[in-house]
């Protein structure tokens, strides 16, 4: 990680760790319910346009002072106070700190929020205090990771992954392939901001309740994933990989239907705009749902391929007012870690 390049920084250095930490996409899991032999398993793109920024240094005063830069880094505050308090409890250091989030990642969208705040957080404490841990020990100690790994090997390395699921002792889910995707390939992220995916126990409860994907399906995505889209990402086949991610969104759009009101999308309006999408251009756009949602993304070959079909989406009234579009690169690089003198 970047961090690694730094200097040693003194416990009295009036510097702040300043973390730049991505945002990424979950395409879905290869085999949810372990019909194959080990569970979960991850596909994830790390992308550029959205961040969680924050700065961790020393306080003033003799308590914390964690303070935010608008409406959404302040509704973060309560658990970067009790992450902070498990990593002291983890690693002995009291010092009083002061934390500034510069800004979030939007919360329960499907961009991977909460672990890289706590990733970041995390990096920065430990950077700090001169501790060596691992973006996995981080997580284990937050909390995090416990399903998909792709959240902590996008902190770490950017671009895009597959991981190997926990498995059934637990741990950190082992990376077992990174592709850089093509500079020009470009994602429309289709953001809902009046919906919610779901996350922590009714995440939980959700995945416990559903029937297990069966072993044709799960092996099928496996498929899909070594053979389309790792090798289309790897060889700029945008073709073939748009085809593995359009069958894997549809395979686990059919099997997590149940807990989303029975759509494969959480967001109505978002599912309107990417079903057309994904019916309009067939295997030129490469289209789904970010894990619970309610965040759409449409990758497609290039810039223009992106202006294209937002204006053909827009001139067919494919747009709902609540859509928010982003036209984003993959991003093929982890989380930035820095000295800054503090603001």
């Amino acid at each position: 990680m970047p961090a690694l390049s730094l200097p040693p920084l003194r416990a009295d250095s009036a510097r702040a760790v300043a973390v730049r930490a991505p945002g990424r996409l979950h395409l879905g899991f290869l085999d949810p319910s372990a019909t194959l032999g080990r569970r979960f398993g991850s596909l994830g793109l790390v992308i550029e346009g959205f961040e969680t920024e924050l700065e961790l240094g020393p306080a003033a005063a003799d308590e914390d002072l964690l303070v935010a830069d608008g409406a959404a880094g302040a509704l973060e505050l309560d658990r970067v106070a009790a992450h902070l308090h498990r990593l002291r409890e983890r690693f002995a250091r009291p010092q009083p700190l002061m934390l500034r989030l510069r800004r979030v990642l939007p919360a329960h969208a499907g961009l991977g929020s909460g672990t890289q705040l706590a990733l970041a957080l995390g990096s920065a404490f430990a950077r700090w205090h001169g501790i060596e841990a691992s973006s996995a020990q981080i997580a284990a100690c937050l909390g995090r990771g416990r399903r998909s790994g792709i959240g902590i090997a996008g902190f770490d390395h950017g671009g895009l992954l597959v991981d190997g699921g926990p498995g059934a002792s637990g741990g950190a889910a082992p990376l077992i392939a990174r592709i850089d995707p093509p500079a020009a390939w470009r994602v429309i992220v289709a953001l809902d901001r009046q919906r919610r995916g779901l996350a922590g126990a009714e995440e939980k409860g959700a995945i416990e309740r559903l029937a297990p994907l069966v072993r044709p399906a799960a092996a099928e995505i496996c498929h899909e994933v070594l053979m389309r889209v790792l090798p289309g990402a790897a060889a700029d086949d945008f073709e073939a990989f748009a085809a593995g991610i359009n069958r894997v969104q549809i395979l686990l759009g059919e099997h997590f239907a149940p807990a989303q009101g029975g759509s494969a999308w959480t967001s109505p309006v978002v599912g309107r705009l990417m079903q057309w999408l994904r019916g309009q251009a067939g295997d030129a756009a490469a289209v789904g749902q970010s894990s619970w949602g309610p965040t759409g993304f449409a990758i497609v070959p290039s810039a223009a391929a992106a202006s294209g079909w937002i204006d053909a989406a827009r001139a067919a009234a494919m747009v709902d007012p609540e859509l928010e579009l982003r036209v984003v690169a993959p991003r093929t690089r982890g989380a930035v870690l820095g000295l800054v003198e503090p603001r």
